[in-house]
């Protein structure tokens, strides 16, 4: 009997993963091996709210003004998210000199 209640707890959980919340970070770069980071960092972000009202400046250009940077060698995104996006912030960050 009680693996009857299992199987739909079970799919229920990977369905809903992620769901609350998600912090994902990862590179927007394809030839990650032969990458140079640079001597610095900037950071840019967007954001939105109930999927209605968005703002920020998320670019690269953002990103590295926001570091001094003038050679850029290097991008990641960050993503994150609650309540399936109610909130949800996008970040580039650069790396170079």
């Amino acid at each position: 009997m009680k693996a009857i209640f299992r199987l739909p707890a079970m799919a229920l959980l990977l369905l809903t993963g992620g769901c609350a919340y998600t912090n994902v970070r990862g590179p927007y770069d394809v030839n990650i091996d032969n990458t140079g980071f640079g001597s610095k960092m900037g950071r840019s972000s967007n954001y939105s709210v109930l999927w209605l009202v968005a703002w920020g400046d998320g670019s690269y250009k953002a990103a590295a003004d926001d570091g001094g940077i003038s050679v850029m060698k290097h991008a990641d995104y960050q993503l994150t998210q609650y309540l399936l996006g109610l909130y949800a912030k996008q970040t580039t960050i650069v790396y170079g000199d």
